[in-house]
């Protein structure tokens, strides 16, 4: 459960004011269709988390023992500084044609998302817990808990959230869980 748990929190927290949050905020602007625009969040998020959760318990099979821990926690500490960092993301205005909300929103989240610091928060996540899908169901429900009131509540209650200190509190989580990664070992 500390994995599932974690990885809510660390995803939910890491994702406010995140390019993907504010993709989710486009999507939800132009479509204003909520519940595709979710099921889209959702499913490109399982299946990207799912990606990322495998390699990181691929890692935590190949690094060895007395090394994982130090990868984590320079990898969490890394992810911290980057939490720092405000995101931005470019607003396209192209034509979708026939392509419906979800499915741009599957395509466009998956992309979106890959590279991103809540994916790598994943590899990190799997390759400290040994419980991939407690990871992956936690890190895409911290996704969703994150990105579906935005969806719905669109650019008014986003405007108001102020995401410099948020960046403070995500980074001060991250580095939190680096101290952790090199006290447990």
């Amino acid at each position: 459960m500390e994995a599932f748990f974690v990885s809510i929190l660390v995803i939910a927290v890491g994702e406010i004011g995140d390019k993907t949050q504010l993709l989710a905020l486009l999507l939800g602007a132009r479509f204003r269709r909520p519940l595709p625009i979710v099921f889209g969040i959702a499913v490109a998020t399982l299946a990207n988390h799912t990606l990322a959760g495998a390699v990181g318990a691929w890692l935590r099979q190949v690094v060895p023992a007395g090394w994982l821990h130090w990868l984590i926690a320079a990898s969490f500490l890394g992810v911290a500084l980057w939490a720092l960092k405000p995101d931005q993301v470019e607003d396209e205005r192209s034509d979708v044609g026939l392509m419906n909300a979800f499915a741009v929103t599957v395509v466009s989240f998956f992309l979106a998302e890959m590279g991103d610091k809540t994916q790598i928060a994943t590899v990190i996540l799997a390759a400290q817990f040994n419980n991939l899908v407690a990871v992956v169901a936690g890190t895409t429900l911290g996704m969703l808990i994150a990105d579906a009131p935005v969806v719905w509540l669109g650019g008014a209650a986003a405007a108001k959230i102020p995401l410099r200190p948020v960046r403070l509190i995500a980074a001060a989580l991250f580095a939190a869980l680096a101290v952790v990664a090199l006290v447990t070992g």
